[in-house]
Formats: C-alpha cells, sequence, structure tokens
C-alpha cells in the first residue's frame, strides 16, 4: 500500500468518525431539547466542527475516486494526447492552488489562536485543520494524477451516447 493510499484510509476513517460523532451529538441534543427541555451546551460547536471536517477531508477522497462533477462538453472532443496534456496541467495548477489554501489557512490560523470558543475551552482555529488537511492531500493526489495519470479514455463517452442527444 502506499503513502498516499494511506493516508486516504486515515482520512476514510476521520470521515466515518466525524460523521458518527455529528450523528449521535445532533440525536442527543434533539433527545434532551425535546425530552428532558434541556441541551448540552457543547452540541453545536461539536456537531459544527464534526461537520466541517467530514466535508473537507472527504473532497481528496471524492477526488481520487472521480466522484466530483465536471463538466467536459469541449474536453471530450479533443484527441487523447491533447485531453491528457490538458489534464496534467490543470491538476499541476489545482495542486498549486491548494498549497496556497494550505499556506494560507496555517498563517490564518496561527493568527486566530488566541480566540476562543464560546462553550469549549478550545481554539477557534481548530475549523482550520481540515482544511490544511484537506488542502494538502487534496493537492497530493493532483500532483500524483499529474505525475502519474490514470487512464482518461476510461472517461469520455463514446460518440452517440450523450445525454442531451436528440431523438431521430
Amino acid at each position: 500500500m502506499g503513502v498516499l493510499a494511506g493516508i486516504d484510509t486515515g482520512a476514510r476513517l476521520l470521515v466515518i468518525v466525524c460523521v458518527a460523532v455529528m450523528v449521535t451529538v445532533v440525536s442527543a441534543q434533539v433527545g434532551m431539547r425535546y425530552l428532558l427541555n434541556s441541551s448540552i451546551d457543547w452540541a453545536q460547536e461539536v456537531s459544527r466542527f464534526a461537520f466541517v471536517a467530514t466535508v473537507f477531508l472527504a473532497i481528496p477522497l471524492g477526488l481520487r475516486d472521480r466522484a466530483h462533477v465536471g463538466i467536459d462538453i469541449l474536453v471530450s472532443r479533443f484527441p487523447a494526447a491533447l485531453r491528457d496534456a490538458l489534464a496534467r496541467a490543470l491538476a499541476l495548477l489545482a495542486a498549486a492552488m491548494l498549497l496556497v489554501v494550505f499556506a494560507t489557512a496555517i498563517r490564518v490560523a496561527g493568527a486566530t489562536w488566541s480566540e476562543r470558543l464560546g462553550s469549549l475551552d478550545i481554539t477557534s482555529s481548530v475549523f482550520f485543520m481540515p482544511v490544511i488537511v484537506s488542502a494538502l492531500h487534496t493537492a497530493l493526489h493532483l500532483i500524483a494524477e499529474a505525475l502519474w495519470p490514470r487512464d482518461t479514455a476510461a472517461l469520455v463517452p463514446p460518440e452517440g451516447d450523450g445525454v442531451l442527444e436528440q431523438p431521430s
């Protein structure tokens, strides 16, 4: 198993844990509110962090599985060599952008480190941690895709199989 596959496994496990925490905390909060007319002070912040972490940690997994929406109406008409070169160039450009996001998120997290969450005595910078991890993890996937591309021919539907094709 490669390094990136190991990181993927860790991210997948974290996503599962975050979803479980989110569902558990929100369910407990609803139960407390409606059954006991009380609430859990920290439930909103914990469930919000779990949601943010779930979303950001799942981004590179979606990229790896090619689960993100892509519009290829123009690119699918290019010759295979041009399509592959364009895919590599765009992967490197996106990786560079994500490395900027990575560095900026670290800087902003450092600048806001002294700010505390209302009900928990922890820094509000914890909300930047999933962004930092996701940006680097996604950039690694994009760099790997640019250096060792997977087959893109399977992504292009055969001519005539388009959804928008008019019936004869």
